[in-house]
């Protein structure tokens, strides 16, 4: 049984990672961190564990290198898209995803890493170009702004309650919302869209801008979400 300890500020892709490594009978997650120190303690208590940890988290690389060989633990590390992958092996981590792997990459990504072996994305061998996402560049294009902007928020991990709150509205009418916007996506539930959304760039870019416009509305001058 591999155990796991998953550590990342964003709910909703440590969410999405737990369950589907959960789902593969031979994982088990032990800890769940949404901070550096949660981490560490983690690693500390649960010795000889594979640690998927975000680089956004930005931790001393080098000291968290030296626990991991000392507790007898592995790391990977989920890397944003400009990351580069070759550069956290060759400090001492086991693997390297970025935020859009596949559910089937990761799970193999672990198990590599769990019997002893590397893994280096496909991306840092040959970079996506984000003119090639076509699905995600579909969605982005059938998104209305308002639908942009509540996908940004799921993303961030709202609930409907917040994001109401936070676009001037009801939560009825954001269940309306997002019963358009699973329609125009295919999937099922709001931690679907999540991982819909951060897997395909093109969609996450749009969906960070509309997050970044929502913000400095905020703080410039705040307006009704008219429905």
């Amino acid at each position: 049984m591999n155990k796991i300890i998953l550590a990342d500020s964003q709910a909703i892709f440590r969410a999405g990672t737990a369950k589907v490594l959960a789902m593969d009978e031979d994982m088990r997650i032990i800890a769940q961190c949404t901070d550096l120190e949660r981490m560490f303690h983690a690693i500390t208590t649960f010795p000889g564990a594979i640690v998927v940890f975000a680089a956004s988290l930005q931790p001393d690389f080098a000291r968290l290198a030296i626990l991991l060989e000392t507790t007898g633990s592995r790391g990977i590390v989920v890397l944003e898209n400009d990351d580069n992958a070759p550069s956290y092996l060759q400090r001492g981590f086991r693997g390297a995803v970025y935020r859009n792997v596949t559910g089937t990459a990761l799970v193999e990504c672990v198990k590599r890493v769990a019997a002893g072996d590397t893994w280096i994305p496909t991306q840092a061998i040959q970079p996506e170009s984000p003119e090639d996402d076509l699905v995600g560049a579909r969605v982005r294009d059938r998104l209305t702004p308002k639908e942009m902007r509540i996908v940004a928020l799921i993303v961030q991990g709202c609930k409907n309650r917040e994001i109401a709150q936070r676009l001037k509205t009801t939560e009825q009418v954001i269940k309306n919302y997002l019963r358009s916007i699973y329609d125009k996506t295919g999937v099922g539930d709001r931690l679907e869209l999540a991982l819909f959304t951060i897997h395909h760039r093109v969609l996450a870019k749009a969906a960070a801008e509309a997050g970044h416009k929502m913000e400095a509305e905020a703080r410039n001058q705040p307006g009704a979400f008219v429905s």
